[in-house]
């Protein structure tokens, strides 16, 4: 587990931050993309999913963004 701090000063900046660092590591073994949230500082026990995280029928997890319309897909989208 690693906790990066930011600096942001919202909580949608901070999502859209995570998100683009989160894609940029993907392909790195170990990084689990569907693991990623997002806290204030002071209050880290209450989290914000970045991913869907989604289990589908062919047991890959959803990659697209936590709040999205649509149908989920395994890989990012454009």
């Amino acid at each position: 587990m690693i906790h990066l701090p930011v600096a942001v000063t919202d909580l949608a900046g901070a999502l859209r931050f995570a998100y683009s660092l989160t894609r940029s590591l993907a392909l790195i073994p170990g990084i689990e993309v569907a693991g990623t949230t997002v806290s204030a500082e002071d209050a880290q026990h209450v989290r914000h999913w970045v991913f869907c995280d989604l289990i589908m029928r062919d047991r890959r997890r959803c990659a697209r963004r936590a709040d999205h319309d649509g149908p989920c897909s395994p890989t990012f989208p454009p």
